[in-house]
């Protein structure tokens, strides 16, 4: 369901076509470089959390890690990670599917300063064997972010 529901969401834009279905696994950034071939950086990792208010997803390029001091500078809070039992429920997509896009209405979505060096990304389609190549503009347009952070370690 989760795919269906990032298909819909792109084809109002006429983009649909741009998800990729594989029957390889796209789960992990290793997995998903590989399928694609392209390098791990290039595969937008989305990391969802949960603030005290509401969940939240962070997209991150696909070596990144999240950095807790910059995290909590920019959140004020710790960073807590929603469990995978409570991904589709929060969130709206399965783990190793999860991507900004059809989320749940209270989901919040932030891009990572990471990004802005890759040219084209690709970010998960809602499970956990697809992807959609985008460009960060595009991912911003989409994605409709709240806001950009840094939030990754050097």
């Amino acid at each position: 369901m989760s795919l269906e529901n990032v298909r819909s969401f792109f084809k109002q834009y006429q983009l649909e076509n741009r998800i990729h279905v594989f029957d390889e696994s796209t789960a992990t950034v290793a997995e998903a470089a590989a399928v694609l071939e392209v390098k791990p950086e290039q595969i937008a990792k989305t990391l969802a959390f949960s603030l005290k208010e509401r969940p939240i997803v962070i997209v991150t390029e696909g070596t990144a890690k999240i950095s807790n001091p910059k995290y909590k500078a920019a959140f004020k809070q710790r960073a807590h990670m929603v469990k995978a039992d409570e991904l589709e429920d929060l969130i709206g997509h399965p783990l190793g599917g999860v991507c900004p896009f059809a989320l749940k209405p209270a989901v919040d979505v932030y891009l990572d300063e990471s990004l802005k060096k890759h040219d084209v990304i690709y970010p998960a389609a809602g499970t956990a064997n697809a992807a959609v190549k985008l460009t960060v503009a595009e991912l911003e347009k989409y994605a409709q972010p709240v806001a950009w952070v840094d939030v990754i370690k050097e």
